[in-house]
């Protein structure tokens, strides 16, 4: 246990991290992909691309082909799409309703710092009765930087009345690391988040490493006190 880490609030990403919108993001590629007569791609060469962001998807889908043009038509039908069925299958990551209880349970705060734009966030957030319960909830226009620019992080510190030093971040990406370290958060790296085959979290320089969300709890037991 770390004597010195008294704990008041847990940031998550959101997609990948706190919940899993693949189904329904990819599920929205694949209809705009449809509708422009495009190639429908391997679910999980995409998947890994989810966490920077929808215009990453369509250049993957498209796999450097097509116009610059097109791609932004793809993306703009893809995002009209997302935004009808945002919450048509994402869900909460198993495990992760257990541990907001157990963190509301304790008087821990949390909240969300993710790079998706508020015309998305707010809505998914709302969809799966989240906005109440968050401490703080920062899009990637809240603020006039994303991550891993440290702005949106010390926002949600202000919305959440809690000190950087006291939070830790939890995220699927070196970019969420990178944005929990410049202001001196502690960090953890999902795991079982979109990584990308060839990342390895080890590299992030990470507090810690989990494989579930459940081990967000196991974390807290043994690296902060009470």
């Amino acid at each position: 246990m770390n004597a010195d880490f008294r704990l008041a609030c847990v940031l998550f990403d959101l997609d990948g991290t706190l919940v899993d919108t693949a189904p329904d993001l990819l599920a929205a590629l694949q209809r705009a992909l449809r509708s422009h007569d495009l190639a429908i791609p391997d679910e999980r060469r995409v998947q890994p691309y989810i966490s920077y962001g929808a215009a990453a998807m369509v250049r993957e889908s498209l796999n450097g082909s097509g116009t610059e043009e097109l791609q932004k038509q793809v993306l703009a039908a893809m995002l009209e799409d997302y935004q009808q069925h945002i919450a048509d299958q994402t869900r909460l990551f198993p495990g992760m309703v257990e541990v907001l209880q157990n963190l509301e349970t304790r008087g821990i705060k949390w909240g969300v710092v993710t790079n998706k734009l508020r015309r998305f966030t707010e809505p998914l957030m709302a969809a799966l009765q989240l906005t109440p319960r968050a401490a703080c909830i920062i899009s990637g226009d809240t603020t006039g930087n994303s991550k891993p620019h440290p702005e949106p992080m010390l926002a949600a510190c202000r919305d959440a009345g809690v000190r950087p030093e006291q939070s830790v971040y939890i995220g699927d990406s070196a970019h969420d690391i990178a944005a929990g370290k410049v202001v001196n958060m502690k960090t953890v790296a999902a795991a079982y988040g979109y990584l990308k085959p060839a990342e390895d979290p080890h590299n992030w320089g990470t507090d810690a490493l989990i494989s579930d969300p459940l081990e967000i709890l196991h974390w807290i037991e043994t690296n902060t006190c009470h």
